[in-house]
C-alpha cells in the first residue's frame, strides 16, 4: 500500500521459505492471497502472496530478482503493459495478448532465471463450466455460445469457448458497437475470431439459434441508457429460447448474485458464479508456482475459503 507520500510500502518477507506477489492497482478487493494462502497451508509451504498495491513497474521488477520470488498474479493495469518485461510466453499468454500470470524457470544450458508469462483467466472460464456442468456434451458442446461485455474477460471468453468448449459460433452482445468491433478485430488477427457474431437488436436475435453456454462480463450495475436496455433484451431473449444451458457470471464483488444471475435462473438455466471462475484460474496459477497438477492441491478447503469470504464480505456490507 502507499504510504502517506505516496510511495509503495514492501511488506516484509524474510520469514517466508518462498514468497510471490499480486501487482496491480487498485487490490484491497482481491481475494488472490487468501486464495493462494489457503493451498500453501493446505500443502504445508511457508510460502505466501504478498499484496502489492502499485502503478510502479520498476519497483516490480527489481522485487522480482529475490532469489525466493516464486512468481505473481498480475491484473491491472498491467496485464499487457508487463509483456515487454518477460522472456517468454506460454500459447494462452502469446495468443490472448495480455498475461495475468508471472511464473520463473531456468534455461537448461546457462541455468539464467526466466521469467514468463501466461494467461489463465482463459483456464477459469473452460473449469468453471467443466468443473459444474454434469453433461457438456447436451449443454454447451457443438451449439453457439454468447457472451456479455466488451473488456478483457469477454476476450478471455471467446478464447476459452472457441478453444476447448466447442462453439459453433459466438453471439456479442454489449451495448458498444465499438468494443465489439474491436473484439472481432483483434481476435480475428490472433487467430480465434472466427465465427464471432454482433447481435445489435432483439429482431437479429430472434432469428438466431440459442446458445449453450453464457458468459456474462459486465459489471452488476442497473440499465440506464438505450443501448444498455437494448442489449438487457437480447440477452433476455436468448436466455428464453427452448435450449437451457449453462451461464456463468463473471462478476463476484460485491456479490455473486446479479440482475443477470436472476434473469437467467427464472429461464431456468443452470447458474455458474464468478467466484468459480476466479477459483479455477487460481488453482492453475498455483500449478505453474507449486509444480503439483490441480488435482493435487487442496481444491474442497479453496472452495470453502472463498465461500467463507463471501460470507464474511456481505455481513460486512449489510452491518456497514
Amino acid at each position: 500500500m502507499p504510504d502517506t507520500e505516496g510511495r509503495t510500502v514492501v511488506p516484509e518477507s524474510s520469514h517466508l521459505e518462498r514468497h510471490g506477489y499480486l501487482f496491480g492497482h487498485p487490490i484491497a478487493h482481491s481475494m488472490s492471497p487468501l486464495l493462494h494462502q489457503t493451498v500453501y497451508d493446505g500443502l504445508g509451504l511457508n510460502w505466501a502472496q504478498i499484496p502489492l498495491d502499485s502503478l510502479d513497474m520498476t519497483l516490480f521488477l527489481r522485487l522480482i530478482q529475490d532469489p525466493k520470488f516464486y512468481g505473481a498474479s498480475v491484473t491491472m493495469p498491467h496485464k499487457v503493459a508487463i509483456l515487454q518485461h518477460l522472456d517468454g510466453l506460454t500459447p494462452e499468454g502469446q495468443t490472448v495478448g495480455a498475461v495475468n500470470t508471472l511464473f520463473v524457470r531456468h534455461d537448461p544450458e546457462t541455468g539464467k532465471r526466466l521469467y514468463m508469462g501466461t494467461n489463465t483467466d482463459v483456464i477459469g472460464v473452460r473449469d468453471a463450466f467443466y468443473f459444474n456442468v454434469k453433461d457438456p456434451d447436451s449443454c454447451v458442446h457443438r451449439r453457439p455460445a454468447l457472451i456479455v461485455g466488451g473488456g478483457g474477460a469477454a476476450r478471455s471468453a471467446v478464447y476459452a469457448l472457441s478453444k476447448w468448449m466447442k462453439a459453433t459460433k459466438i453471439y456479442l452482445v454489449n451495448r458498444d458497437r465499438k468494443e465489439v468491433q474491436a473484439i472481432i478485430d483483434e481476435c480475428t488477427s490472433k487467430g480465434y475470431g472466427d465465427g464471432l457474431i454482433d447481435v445489435s437488436t432483439v429482431e437479429q436475435a430472434e432469428l438466431l439459434e440459442g446458445a449453450g453456454a453464457i458468459v456474462a462480463c459486465v459489471p452488476n450495475v442497473p440499465v440506464r441508457t438505450s443501448e444498455e436496455a437494448e442489449a438487457r433484451r437480447v440477452l433476455e431473449c436468448f436466455l428464453n429460447k427452448p435450449h437451457k444451458g449453462a451461464l456463468l457470471e463473471m462478476c463476484y464483488h460485491p456479490s455473486p448474485w446479479t440482475e443477470i444471475t436472476a434473469l437467467g435462473e427464472k429461464a431456468g438455466w443452470q447458474i455458474i458464479l464468478g467466484t468459480e471462475a476466479m477459483i479455477y484460474q487460481g488453482l492453475e496459477q498455483d500449478r505453474y508456482w507449486t509444480g503439483r497438477g490441480v488435482e493435487q492441491l487442496p481444491v474442497q478447503k479453496v472452495h470453502e475459503a472463498i465461500a467463507a469470504e463471501m460470507r464474511e464480505s456481505r455481513l460486512c456490507d449489510v452491518v456497514m
